[in-house]
């Protein structure tokens, strides 16, 4: 169990931060929340007690025999600002000591996570680009905000991600420190692929595969916090998407195909990808020819046979039209058998692929697919293997997105 202070700042998105802290506490961690004095005009006390079991206060006067605005920093093992207003951010890039909040992210050991929640001119505005510099430049980790549906009828950049969203980076950045989150995709532009293509048989029915997708959303998830432009093309994946990612819906392995060989390529303003991860679980086969009507047990069309053709390989055909310096990561989810073990099988894959990385799934006995964990290893482009990486999907995605960083050309 990790102790995380839950600091909530003075806007109107604070209400979502009782949604974080049930999704905190539920997942087993002790969490005090420290809200501004505005915080509580949106959100009373009584309800962030009755959801952490802990004492709320906003004052740096309030139980002076425990020293409250330093032990509580001292104390924590992370520290998550929920939402982080303009007024917040300016106040902890100054180095303010006026409430409680501000006192303890001074006093703060812990890697500090600040969720932008504000309109979109007040987050574009230089002082609070410069605040935002000037926090990541000591450490801190302060999230991109989420595009879209702001208080009033305004939309864009500066709406809170949704508490799932960080729930899983707070994870993340327990597990890794605040370097998990770091910026080092910015400025860089990354396709992903998630999900289970699936192939029509008849109006009803197709062929699909057991892939949920949570891997690929959450190499998207982390891939946006960690300053990437994103696109996540979907195969039948029913998810929220993950805040800061442009997602791009597909069904089979040809929609899927022509939607990433156009988002590799780019077009208009926008370049090629310098990133591909091919993380979908994409058809081998699919029928060779498709009922306009449903199939009927004892009807004359009833099938005896299912007739197959080779649907094309997404990656082999990335590999080889892709532009100089762009980077291709596929996936292989692999059994052992009686010929080969599992990183055997994986390293043939490689070479037939062709890719600089390739992420390896052990899926013996039912693991990986609709669990809430991972467990893979990263190959090279020359067969060698990393550590391998386990534990929740987006830490997975972080130590996927470290490998990545490391090959990447430098700009």
């Amino acid at each position: 169990m990790s102790k995380i202070v839950l600091g909530v700042g003075g806007g109107v998105a604070a209400y979502k931060s009782a949604l974080l802290l049930r999704a905190l506490t539920e997942a087993g961690h002790d969490v005090r929340v420290v809200p501004t004095a505005s915080a509580l005009r949106f959100v009373g006390a009584a309800t962030f007690e009755a959801l952490s079991g802990n004492p709320v206060s906003t004052e740096v006067w309030d139980d002076v025999p425990e020293v409250a605005h330093v032990r509580i920093g001292q104390t924590a093992d992370l520290v998550v600002v929920n939402p982080a207003t303009a007024d917040l951010l300016a106040r902890a890039a100054a180095g303010r000591a006026d409430d409680l909040l501000t006192a303890t992210l001074l006093a703060a050991h812990a890697p500090v996570v600040f969720v932008p929640a504000m309109h979109t001119e007040m987050w574009l505005h230089p002082a609070t680009q410069d605040n935002v510099a000037t926090l990541r430049r000591r450490g801190a980790v302060v999230l991109p905000p989420a595009v879209g549906r702001l208080t009033g009828p305004d939309s864009g950049p500066g709406r809170l991600p949704e508490p799932a969203d960080v729930a899983a980076l707070a994870e993340v950045v327990l597990a890794g420190g605040a370097a998990a989150l770091r910026q080092d995709l910015a400025g860089r532009r990354v396709v992903v692929s998630a999900g289970g293509t699936r192939e029509a048989l008849d109006p009803v029915r197709f062929l699909g595969n057991r892939s949920s997708g949570m891997q690929g959303w959450a190499l998207a998830r982390v891939a946006a916090a960690r300053g990437a432009e994103v696109v996540l093309v979907a195969a039948n994946v029913e998810a929220p998407a993950p805040f800061g990612v442009r997602v791009v819906p597909v069904g089979s392995a040809e929609e899927l195909r022509t939607a990433m060989h156009a988002e590799a390529a780019g077009s208009g303003d926008r370049g090629p990808a310098d990133v591909v991860v091919m993380a979908a679980a994409v058809a081998d086969f699919r029928p060779g020819t498709v009922a306009a009507s449903k199939l009927k047990k004892g009807s004359a069309g009833e099938p005896t046979a299912l007739d197959l053709v080779r649907n094309p390989d997404v990656l082999v055909e990335l590999v080889g039209g892709r532009p100089a310096g762009q980077l291709l990561v596929g996936f292989a989810a692999e059994t052992g058998d009686d010929e080969a073990d599992v990183l055997t099988h994986a390293r043939a894959k490689l070479q037939r692929k062709g890719v600089d990385l390739l992420v390896v799934n052990d899926v013996s006995a039912g693991r990986v697919f609709g669990r809430s964990d991972n467990e893979v290893t990263v190959l090279a482009a020359d067969g060698s293997a990393s550590p391998v990486l386990s534990g929740p999907k987006d830490t997975v995605a972080a130590g996927i997105w470290d490998a990545v960083s490391a090959a990447l050309p430098p700009r």
